[in-house]
């Protein structure tokens, strides 16, 4: 036998045992199938079948008598809820302030007119007490030192008069040339002379002053 022609007959084998299992697994299927069926069967027809009666229900209890309520405090009633209408602001009334008066500035009242001026005093001049002043001067009042020099000449000078009639100042109004003349004139003036006082309107002393001239002349 060849090779080619083993190997064709182990294939047709192995055909047949798997044709002959598959067989065998096909009674194994229908037999236990079968004999399932005639066991249920069976059992079905030895159940007896029997009433079951029901037992009467328990009569009913009477309900329990309800709990005692608590009081149910008043039902509070909530006021009704507060409608906002917006209401226009009432129009707001123009108030015009009337102009202020006008003030016409009044003049201001004319000053008073000043005092009229008082009238001018009456002054009575002041005149010496013994006449002429030339009389109170005498040969013993000339200077030693211009009896010496001969010296001679005419002071004029301008007198103070106090209200009490004194010389209060004495001042050369023009030199004689010399100083010793003019000197001795005024100290004898301020040491000797007497005034009649000069008044005022109102009759009341009043200071004034005195013009005069005195000349110096030496005797031969």
């Amino acid at each position: 036998m060849s090779y080619a022609q083993h190997k064709e007959l182990s294939g047709n084998r192995t055909v047949a045992i798997v044709i002959v299992a598959l067989l065998h697994a096909v009674l194994g299927y229908a037999i236990v199938t079968g004999l399932a069926y005639n066991v249920i069967k069976k059992a079905a027809e030895d159940l007896k079948t029997f009433d079951v009666e029901e037992e009467p229900p328990p009569p009913e209890e009477p309900p329990p008598p309800p709990p005692d309520q608590p009081e149910t405090p008043p039902q509070v009633v909530a006021p009704p809820p507060l409608v906002r209408t917006n209401t226009p602001p009432p129009p707001m009334a123009v108030v015009r302030e009337a102009p202020p008066p006008i003030v016409t500035p009044t003049a201001p009242p004319a000053p008073p007119a000043p005092p009229a001026p008082p009238p001018p005093a009456i002054v009575t001049k002041a005149q010496s007490a013994k006449g002429n002043l030339q009389t109170l001067f005498t040969a013993d009042d000339y200077p030693s030192d211009a009896v010496r020099n001969e010296d001679q000449g005419t002071v004029g000078v301008s007198l103070a008069i106090g209200t009490d009639g004194r010389v209060n100042n004495c001042s050369v109004t023009s030199s004689s040339g010399s100083r010793s003349l003019d000197n001795a004139t005024c100290r004898i003036l301020r040491s000797r002379a007497r005034f009649t006082p000069a008044k005022g309107s109102n009759g009341q002393p009043m200071a004034d002053t005195y013009s005069q001239r005195i000349t110096w002349r030496l005797e031969g």
